[in-house]
């Protein structure tokens, strides 16, 4: 068990609380500040045990000068000061004289939000190769360290695994639902238990399919994961997007896990990866040259069905078709309504699904959405997250 914010006295104390602001930002506004509302509870639990309150996290990449001009957390700063209902100060850089003179005069219940930590990306990538010079110096700052990143968890960067090591550790409330909600419920789920896998490349997600297959009662297969299962099954989905590497993989699981596994049965296509050209509806034995299937359809939604209304737990991982596109949201957004009024404890992955479920309307319709993508997929996998084992043990 890791110690928690809970555990530690923050009356007077300077509490270190690294967040993930990393939010879409379009001409100086920020698009979804869903990620601000996550890291809320705890940021409130430390401003009402009257801790001086220090915030950090990335924004973005920083590879270039330009890019710290494009990746500031100024628009956060004020954001998150709407939310909690007071002024946030926010120190324009990363190290220096005016943050320590900052970090110095601050009184309990103050919150002060220091630059986006990959401007130390730049041009020596301090902060994401754990530089341990300014994991000192940022700790420095402070007397408590609160890790509440659970997106950035699976990576070793000063500013989640470098801090913990000079100084007390504990994890914030987002984290702590982050583990309760992927560890608890997916390692011992009410059943039937159905999950649902899509995004483009099954690659990525071999590891994590291999283990929640052995677990789960089906499996349901779309986008370019389903491409590469039916590639391997003998469909010619012509310009389709699969995994090369993969078909073999999938054959075996195909073979193993035969009564398990769920594919599609038709789906919408165009000639190119593009939103807003023609669209073609085709049953995916019998697809035209030149055409790709992009979505998922209305068959293959039944067929779902039927395992999904049966089920008592649903873990949902990747859209099920291209659904940043207009053309092709049909799949997801379908599959979204049936999982809300299944009546099943729903748990969603991060990424892409996370935001497909906030496009759509279902940002409250589910047990669980999980903030971090790559993190989830690598916790669900059973690899220990650098983040989370940096913390102290209670």
């Amino acid at each position: 068990m890791k110690k928690m914010i809970t555990d530690f006295d923050l009356d007077g104390k300077k509490v270190i609380i690294r967040c993930d602001f990393n939010v879409p930002i379009k001409d100086g506004k920020i698009t979804d500040d869903n990620r601000i509302k996550e890291s809320l509870k705890t940021i409130n639990y430390a401003i009402d045990n009257n801790a001086k309150v220090i915030l950090l996290s990335h924004l973005g990449r920083i590879k270039t000068e330009e890019d710290k001009s494009k990746n500031s957390l100024l628009p956060v700063a004020k954001r998150l000061g709407e939310l909690i209902g007071k002024k946030v100060l926010f120190i324009n850089e990363t190290r220096g004289n005016v943050l320590e003179e900052a970090v110095l005069n601050m009184n309990k219940k103050d919150v002060l939000l220091i630059e986006n930590t990959r401007y130390e990306d730049y041009p020596s990538k301090k902060e994401s190769n754990c530089d341990d010079e300014l994991s000192k110096y940022w700790a420095s700052l402070g007397d408590i360290f609160i890790n509440d990143a659970f997106g950035s968890c699976h990576r070793a960067c000063a500013s989640i695994v470098g801090i913990a090591k000079y100084l007390p550790s504990g994890i914030g409330f987002l984290i702590e639902r982050e583990i309760k909600m992927l560890g608890n419920t997916l390692d011992n789920p009410k059943r039937p238990y159905v999950v649902i896998m899509g995004g483009a490349k099954m690659n990525d997600k071999i590891k994590v399919i291999d283990k929640l297959i052995e677990k789960c009662d089906y499996l349901l297969l779309g986008g370019g994961i389903a491409n590469t299962f039916l590639t391997a099954k003998g469909y010619d989905l012509k310009k389709s997007l699969y995994d090369e590497e993969s078909l073999l993989h999938a054959k075996d699981l195909m073979g193993k896990y035969k009564d398990k596994i769920v594919l599609p049965v038709d789906g919408y296509a165009s000639e190119k990866y593009e939103d807003n050209l023609e669209v073609k509806y085709y049953d995916l034995k019998k697809v035209d040259d030149g055409m790709m299937i992009l979505d998922i359809g209305p068959e293959t939604i039944k067929l779902f069905s039927k395992y999904i209304n049966n089920c008592k737990t649903i873990f949902l991982n990747g859209p099920v078709g291209v659904s940043e596109f207009n053309s092709f949201e049909y799949g997801t957004n379908a599959l979204l309504k049936i999982l809300k009024e299944s009546g099943a404890d729903v748990i969603v992955g991060g990424g892409d699904s996370a935001a497909a479920a906030r496009k759509f309307g279902y940002k409250d319709a589910f047990c669980h959405i999980s903030t971090g993508g790559g993190a989830s997929l690598e916790y669900i996998e059973g690899k220990k997250l650098p983040g989370i084992e940096a913390i102290d043990n209670k």
